[in-house]
């Protein structure tokens, strides 16, 4: 393992133990319940938009699960605040990815998505901001609410 794998490990862990962004926002401008049936994860994304009524002001998640979807849904609330809900929307999956750092199986990348997908679901609800492309007409392995 290079040295750059265990920097990235030990960021992911630290993450899991000590997750941003943990916990509810009564009354949130928008949220939305995501699982992934494959491994039991469970993400609830809670977004508080700031006076423009377009810009995140705050972003919170509860759930559990793995390490990656924990993990990576913290770096989300970390990688999205401040930004519009469009600029989220739009954002591609590699921006998180790249966060994250280390190669991912088929199976670990959906658990590192979960997060995203339910933030971007969340955002679409209340918005109307376009959902990804890859999710028009297709059924997800994803059970977003």
């Amino acid at each position: 393992m290079s040295e750059f794998d265990q920097l990235y490990r030990e960021v992911i862990l630290d993450h899991y133990k000590n997750p941003r962004g943990h916990g509810l926002i009564e009354d949130a401008d928008a949220e939305a319940e995501g699982q992934n049936p494959l491994c039991g994860d469970e993400v609830s994304i809670y977004v508080a938009f700031g006076e423009d009524g377009d810009t995140i002001d705050e972003v919170k998640f509860s759930g559990r699960g793995c390490a990656i979807s924990q993990a990576a849904t913290s770096m989300l609330t970390e990688l999205v605040q401040g930004r519009t809900a469009q600029e989220v929307a739009t954002l591609p999956r590699d921006d998180l990815l790249d966060e994250i750092g280390i190669p991912l199986t088929p199976v670990r990348l959906k658990c590192a998505l979960l997060g995203l997908s339910t933030l971007k679901l969340a955002l679409h609800k209340a918005k109307g901001t376009p959902l990804p492309e890859e999710w028009a007409g297709a059924s997800s392995d994803l059970d977003l609410k």
